[in-house]
């Protein structure tokens, strides 16, 4: 493991990988990212200089995705459009991303015979009752309820596809909901942390009892280290953290930690289709790969993420204004 791509790097989970795999391993690290609003070049700042190039590129850029895929010796694909309500306003991005950018990475891995890793998402299983005492496991049949989790989906059956039709070197890694630093604040936590720093109360979808299966962005990070180093060939593995909390807990949690009564937030229109309860089984990885998470404690792990926010305004503040303008349109 000498030279990693890393796609998506600029963007939440991906940078996170890259501090991480940077601190954890000897790897170089090339980071393709086509800095997208989601993407933010800031999150790779300080990064040693002998060991990190960063391109600015498109996934579907193939002659591109060609010369870097053959100089790696693993590909790490975080690239992705991932945010719902996005796609259901207009899916077209995530088409041509999740699915076309996929496919042409998968190709250039296919012909230099490079390893390859998939980053997936739980979503693409649908969801789960509240009061369903199963979980998701690698057996679990696809469900997909929204065009972002309906072309993570294909992005996923395409790389098996490849395994099986032509022997691309891959694996695949489905997780659960991710939490901590570099969070675009169009995301859940990071809205609500940072509409209270600037004195505005947080928004909860409906009711807020939809149920997410939280994990610390770190932990992400060490199961997919774990998966490219220990996982087998055309293996899917689960990373999950045992962290379900519904919405309403979190948003209470958040204000909690920042001083606020618990109910000072208010309601707003759900989402479509949203889904009601995700749920991770990651016996697999932790059983065959021995991979433990070392961020178990939630209400530690908020409490650092809002200190982060608060110590690193300067990285999300030129986000905000869009951000709540759109949601504001949205009736959110």
């Amino acid at each position: 493991m000498q030279k990693l791509l890393v796609t998506g790097g600029a963007g939440f989970i991906g940078s996170n990988f890259v501090h991480y795999a940077l601190a954890n391993t000897d790897a170089a690290i090339t980071v393709l990212d086509k800095l997208t609003y989601a993407g933010n070049i800031a999150s790779l700042q300080g990064l040693p200089e002998d060991r990190f190039t960063f391109v600015k590129g498109d996934i579907c850029d193939a002659e591109l995705v060609n010369t870097l895929v053959g100089s790696a010796d693993v590909v790490v694909h975080y690239a992705a459009e991932s945010h719902n309500d996005n796609s259901l306003h207009d899916p077209r991005p995530f088409l041509d991303t999740n699915i076309i950018g996929t496919y042409t990475l998968i190709e250039a891995a296919r012909r230099h015979g490079t390893r390859f890793h998939h980053i997936s998402t739980d979503e693409v299983y649908g969801d789960l009752e509240l009061d369903d005492p199963e979980r998701f496991t690698e057996k679990t049949p696809y469900n997909p309820s929204s065009p972002y989790s309906s072309t993570k989906a294909g992005s996923d059956l395409l790389v098996r596809a490849w395994v099986r039709s032509f022997g691309l070197q891959a694996t695949i890694s489905n997780c659960s909901n991710n939490y901590g630093p570099y969070q675009h604040v169009e995301k859940f936590i990071p809205r609500q942390i940072t509409n209270v720093i600037d004195g505005i109360r947080p928004k909860l979808y409906g009711a807020g009892e939809n149920v997410r299966d939280w994990i610390h962005a770190n932990d992400h990070s060490s199961a997919v280290l774990r998966i490219i180093e220990k996982g087998e060939i055309g293996q899917t593995y689960l990373i999950g953290a045992d962290g379900e909390k519904n919405n309403k807990d979190v948003v209470e949690l958040i204000l909690k930690h920042m001083g606020q009564p618990a109910d000072a937030y208010d309601q707003v229109i759900d989402r479509p289709g949203h889904d009601m309860r995700y749920a991770i089984d990651s016996t697999r990885l932790r059983s065959e790969l021995g991979w433990e998470p070392q961020f178990s404690n939630f209400d530690q792990g908020i409490e650092d993420t809002i200190r982060w926010y608060r110590d690193n305004e300067a990285w999300w503040r030129p986000q905000k204004a869009e951000t709540e303008a759109k949601y504001k349109v949205q009736g959110q």
